[in-house]
């Protein structure tokens, strides 16, 4: 999920004068999944005309009841449109699952953003950081990284998401096709981040993961708006045969680097590139555009991977 809009009753500052206040109201709550309710069939097709905020698309999803305060430490262009944020996270109980989105509550914005985490548990683990990769739009959450926001600026969070990938000690290995579209990929990189940090335990500390291997397909217009390329190279150099990459670009018009020629292939996503990892023991997950999620379900359904096996998020 690359960002939704939501407007709410209370603003942010009130919502950050404390832990317990930054979120809306259990009654405001009912009143949005009341209304996610009415606009979708059983299947979750959305049937009204209108297009529904990041609250009520959500409204049914898992949300934690931890809040936390959270300080800019970092920003850095990940590409000409795309701010990447690190973010200090204040409360030692905040946690999440790879693949996770955070709501995004800003002082002085009464819009609530929803943004996809693009790091690792690992890192919020290890040194209480959680990174966000953010699109350029008029949406005000993302306006705001893109205009206002500066180191030390403080924010809130809270995670949410039923899309995640979260092995545990002991379960059986399996293998991972991630599938990503354009700013899609933030939720599959925290996924491929998680799977290098649960190598490297297994690597280093045998404590009982057993991790397959992880293909990834990324497809972008260009390799200038391929986010986080150079660590994707630096992940399938750390872990030869058990991380790969396969970059497709749409629209590109200029020469690719050395670095990444032999990595990338020019055109879309296709029933040849799949059908060779289908197999009962392989797990599907693919977030990007709702076209590009409909169009490779639809392939995977042709050759014969079960539904239970796919899992998806879609941006808006």
């Amino acid at each position: 999920m690359a960002h939704a809009t939501v407007y709410v009753g209370l603003t942010v500052p009130q919502l950050l004068r404390g832990a317990s206040r930054v979120f809306p109201t259990h009654s405001a709550l009912v009143r949005l999944r009341h209304s996610a309710f009415c606009y979708c069939t059983v299947n979750g097709t959305i049937q009204s005309k209108r297009k529904m905020d990041h609250l009520e698309r959500t409204a049914n999803n898992f949300r934690q009841e931890v809040i936390s305060q959270a300080k800019v430490c970092g920003i850095t262009n990940e590409s000409e449109t795309v701010k990447r944020l690190r973010l200090a996270v204040a409360n030692k109980e905040f946690t999440f699952k790879a693949g996770q989105w955070v709501d995004f509550f800003i002082p002085g914005v009464s819009v609530v953003g929803g943004f996809s985490i693009c790091s690792s548990p690992g890192l919020l683990e290890r040194e209480g950081i959680l990174e966000l990769a953010v699109k350029d739009t008029v949406h005000p959450p993302a306006h705001w990284i893109h205009t206002e926001c500066t180191l030390d600026s403080e924010v809130a969070l809270r995670v949410g998401g039923d899309f995640f990938f979260d092995p545990q000690p002991g379960d059986s290995p399996v293998k991972l096709v991630l599938l990503a579209g354009g700013v899609g990929i933030n939720p599959l990189f925290s996924i491929l981040l998680h799977v290098a940090d649960l190598l490297g335990y297994q690597e280093s500390k045998g404590n009982g993961y057993k991790m397959g291997t992880v293909k990834l397909y990324y497809s972008a217009k260009n390799t200038s708006e391929l986010l986080f390329k150079k660590n994707i190279l630096g992940l399938m150099n750390a872990f030869p045969g058990k991380i790969t990459c396969r970059f497709h670009v749409t629209r590109q018009s200029s020469q690719i680097c050395k670095e990444l020629q032999p990595y990338v292939t020019e055109g879309r996503i296709s029933e040849e590139d799949l059908e060779k990892h289908v197999s009962k023991d392989t797990l599907w997950y693919i977030c990007g555009p709702p076209p590009m999620i409909e169009s490779i379900s639809k392939l995977l359904s042709t050759i014969g991977v079960p539904r239970n096996c796919v899992f998806f998020e879609k941006w808006w």
